[in-house]
């Protein structure tokens, strides 16, 4: 499982590094999403864009709680930004997202950056051997 989150992760930074260079800088995250899905799609990769996820918190569910960006080949999450710069809080996001919808690994791609691969962290969380 290791090895092809490994493999499947450096293929969807391809995409993105691909839709970055074509598209570049300064669009809306919804334009990257939705560029990005598309780029998976035709590199064969199946992804879920918008997905909604409920919590539960002691009694309580929350139906509709997050929403991960992209859900990349049901093993995966993607979080997409166009912010100035990385905060600690877009991984701690990201993190919190891996932890309630049971996935090990994330991608935290910043596309409001002149180079991408200097904006996409890797986020494992509890990553099974």
């Amino acid at each position: 499982m290791k090895d092809y989150l490994n493999q499947l992760s450096n293929k969807v930074i391809g995409a993105a590094i691909e839709l970055h260079r074509d598209l570049g800088a300064g669009l809306l995250e919804s334009t990257y999403e939705l560029s990005l899905q598309q780029e998976l799609k035709l590199r064969g990769i199946e992804s879920v864009r918008q997905l909604i996820l409920p919590i539960r918190y002691k009694d309580l569910i929350v139906p509709d709680a997050y929403r991960i960006d992209l859900l990349v080949e049901n093993c995966f999450v993607i979080e997409l930004k166009t912010v100035e710069a990385l905060l600690p809080i877009h991984s701690a996001q990201l993190l919190t997202y891996l932890r309630m919808s049971d996935n090990h690994l994330g991608l935290l791609i910043n596309f409001h950056t002149i180079r991408l691969s200097d904006s996409i962290k890797r986020l494992v969380h509890d990553l099974p051997s």
